[in-house]
């Protein structure tokens, strides 16, 4: 996706400048939102524990043999979202709560293009709740305190670099994905997605993961840290979701955030039976959740490159973060103006 007469707002010493500020200012904020302290994570975990992140259940982790620890395999992790969990546990959280932290990852079978690359950074982030706080106005609050920070956040930076100007409406719209399907039946869940940030400019998609009513599935989740099975208002499922909203440089739908309320002991094994993936009852992190070691928690993982992306109103994510990118790619973008680092 390359637009035509692209111009960066800011030049490469400016980027540089401007991403810093971002991500300072937006950890910072988000902190003091959601009460979290920041953790030092892992980069790579042990593989067959059932603690690194199997995203849709397809992709290959980074994984090899460690010299110095003889019969023990090692898998760069794809992203946070069981670890957390366990970290709430073995550091001794409260209700109320929680943690993040940098969550650099590395996925290889990405398919790459404007958003999409093989290196991941986000802000990882998990906070304790209480069994009564598992449901849907939870999630909710805590997508609004979360967007008021990314609003916050654009402003600013737009107030520091005065070449940009902010776009992001002041509300965040909340819609299911089973209101989506019903509203744009013809469509993808992608093209659903971009009708409805092109009219509301950001929506909280809920319910992500599981069937909808015509058998299919907005898109993918794995069966074990999101709660997407739970009944809610109105015949919908599902207590998590996607932070999205309309990117006016490519003129789609942008995704900042994919979060929600974790799986509790019933969730999990439902979920697991319905992916037939029972086995995985058996590994290391699952024996800690069903054994209940493991908090209620409610969390998610925000963009880094993808936020300082937009705020930046950037067209492609290499302008924000050095990677590597098929040569072609490379070449198209330069004949546009996108300098990729």
């Amino acid at each position: 996706m390359l637009p035509e007469g692209y111009e960066p707002l800011l030049n490469a010493i400016e980027t540089e400048k401007a991403i810093l500020r971002v991500k300072d200012f937006f950890q910072l904020n988000l902190a003091y939102e959601l009460d979290l302290v920041r953790v030092t994570a892992p980069l790579m975990v042990p593989a067959g524990t059932g603690v690194n992140d199997d995203l849709n259940g397809v992709e290959r982790p980074v994984s090899f043999a460690l010299k110095g620890v003889p019969g023990v395999r090692a898998e760069i992790v794809q992203s946070l979202a069981k670890w957390k969990r366990m970290a709430l546990a073995d550091l001794g959280f409260e209700p109320g709560t929680g943690l993040y932290t940098d969550m650099n990852a590395l996925r290889p079978d990405e398919d790459l293009d404007n958003l999409h690359s093989v290196y991941v950074d986000q802000w990882d982030w998990e906070k304790v709740i209480t069994p009564d706080e598992r449901n849907l106005e939870m999630l909710k609050r805590t997508v609004r305190r979360i967007y008021d920070v990314i609003r916050r956040t654009q402003k600013y930076i737009c107030h520091e670099f005065p070449c940009l100007t902010p776009f992001l409406p002041d509300e965040i719209t909340f819609v299911h994905s089973e209101e989506l399907l019903a509203r744009y039946p013809d469509l993808t869940p992608r093209e659903r997605e971009r009708e409805a940030c092109r009219h509301h400019g950001a929506v909280f998609v809920i319910g992500i993961g599981g069937e909808l009513a015509d058998g299919s599935v907005h898109d993918g989740r794995a069966p074990d840290y999101d709660d997407w099975t739970t009944p809610t208002a109105g015949g919908c499922r599902g207590l998590n979701g996607d932070i999205v909203v309309f990117n006016p440089v490519l003129g789609l739908a942008f995704e900042l955030s994919s979060m929600g309320i974790r799986v509790d002991h019933e969730a999990m094994v439902r979920q697991l039976a319905i992916r037939g993936l029972e086995s995985r009852r058996s590994l290391y992190w699952h024996r800690r959740l069903l054994a209940g070691e493991l908090p209620l928690s409610i969390g998610g993982g925000i963009g880094q490159s993808r936020l300082c992306m937009l705020y930046l109103q950037k067209a492609h994510i290499g302008e924000i973060q050095a990677g590597i990118w098929p040569g072609e790619m490379v070449a198209a973008c330069r004949e546009a103006g996108v300098v990729l680092l």
